[in-house]
This record gives C-alpha cells, sequence and structure tokens, in this order.
C-alpha cells in the first residue's frame, strides 16, 4: 500500500561539478540582461574562510550559535565551490544568490538587527581613551583595543534573535545550505571592506567616525587645563634647561 509519510522525496548530495557549470550559465544569462553579479569565492580552499580579523571573528560568531551548527559545514562547502553567485550588502540588509539544482539560482535574503544607540556610544566612549582607536577605524583597520567589544557576549556581532533569513528553495530547515553559504559569504565580503560590517548594523559610518573624532576632541579639550604630576611649571623648566 501506498504510504503518505515515506513518499517525501529525497535529496542527494549535489555534484558540484554541476552546480559550477550552472552557476557559470546563470552568471552569463545575468551579463546579456545588463546585471553584473559580485560572486563570492574564498581566496583559500581549505582552512580559515576570511583572512583578515574582521571575516574570521564574524564567522566564529556564526559558530559559536548552537542553532547554527548543523547546517554550517554544508554552507561552508557551498560557498567554497563557487555557488554564491552574488552577494549584496545593503543597510541591514544582504540579498544573495546562490545557484542550487534547479535552472534558476535560489534567492536568499538576510536581516540583520539595527545595533542600538548604546552599543554605538560603548565604543566611541572607548575610542576616547586612544586616538589610535579612531585613526585604525578611518583607515578600515580594527585597534586592538577594541576586539572585547565586538566579541564579547552582548557584544557588537549580531546574536541569533537578531538574525532573519529566507531562501526561496524548497528546504524546509530552519536554516537551508544557501543561507548558510551566504552567511559564510558575508566573511569574505568583510575580508574585502571593513566597513561593510557597519553597513549591515545599519550604521554611517561616515557619521560613526565624525561622532567619534568630535567626542576625542571635546574630550581632549576638556582636559587642556587639568595639570598633573608629570607637568612642568615655568620656573621648573626654566631651570631644567638652564633658562634664566
Amino acid at each position: 500500500m501506498k504510504r503518505y509519510w515515506n513518499d517525501a522525496k529525497v535529496y542527494e548530495q549535489p555534484d558540484f561539478e554541476m552546480l559550477k557549470e550552472k552557476a557559470r550559465q546563470s552568471m552569463s544569462k545575468a551579463r546579456t540582461k545588463g546585471r553584473e553579479y559580485e560572486p563570492i569565492v574564498p581566496k583559500s580552499g581549505r582552512g580559515e574562510i576570511c583572512e583578515s580579523w574582521w571575516g574570521q571573528a564574524w564567522c566564529r560568531n556564526l559558530e559559536s550559535y548552537a542553532d547554527y551548527e548543523s547546517r554550517l559545514d554544508r554552507g561552508k562547502r557551498y560557498l567554497r565551490n563557487g555557488t554564491v553567485i552574488d552577494l549584496k550588502i545593503k543597510n541591514g540588509h544582504v540579498e544573495a544568490k546562490v545557484q542550487g539544482r534547479r535552472k534558476n539560482p535560489y534567492k536568499v535574503e538576510i536581516r540583520i538587527g539595527r545595533l542600538s544607540e548604546e552599543a554605538c556610544q560603548k565604543v566611541i566612549s572607548r575610542c576616547n581613551r586612544r586616538i589610535d582607536s579612531v585613526e585604525a577605524l578611518v583607515k578600515g583597520e580594527f585597534p586592538e583595543e577594541l576586539k572585547d567589544i565586538f566579541t564579547s557576549e552582548g557584544g557588537l556581532f549580531p546574536r541569533p534573535q537578531e538574525i532573519q533569513f529566507s531562501c526561496s528553495c524548497p528546504d524546509w530547515a530552519m536554516m537551508c545550505k544557501h543561507v548558510a553559504a551566504v552567511l559564510y559569504g558575508i566573511g569574505v565580503k568583510f575580508d574585502e571592506n571593513p566597513f561593510f560590517f557597519f553597513s549591515l548594523r545599519g550604521i554611517d559610518i561616515d557619521r560613526f567616525l565624525d561622532v567619534a573624532v568630535q567626542s576625542r576632541v571635546e574630550n581632549m579639550l576638556s582636559h587642556a587645563n587639568c595639570r598633573t604630576a608629570r607637568m612642568l611649571d615655568d620656573g621648573a623648566v626654566g631651570a631644567l634647561f638652564g633658562v634664566i
């Protein structure tokens, strides 16, 4: 007798060479229509997906969530095999296309909760302590002294409840392999430009840096007339250099 629950279609592990060929065809078709995709392929075929501190920290944060564990490895394989043929980061929003078994790529959308005002002020306050931090951020580098703000519990990386995603594939899992591939792909985008992180958290980086610099200057000016034990008065300076 035909049984209801045993008739579900079982999908086999995809042939990645076949997926690569489909991906090439999809990108070629997009170009003929005047659309330019931004494919994501890690530089390394093994080991770490990302090269920069920003990208690696993003991936480690994802891997720390138990709810994501079962799907992340498959997503990593998909990313390495060039199936993420387009990935664009906008203000708190990621739009991507991932090549699957079907002719047309699947559409993946990921939304990241906007960073709170409190969290923004926490970074700005920390930058006030050292001008090096502001200068490093302006140059797109990562200040060592800010690492704990990003990576600690309740830090600047999003928590699972701040991440929402969807995929047009037929997989009913909470997180399909296509979404997992895009999540890793975001880290690769951080390798290209770390300021994508701020865009993803809904922060205008130019305004953020302006506020950080202004806060630093105001902090310095507020202490301009404060004397410390390391400061010498005019008489002591003259005696030190032999000036009468």
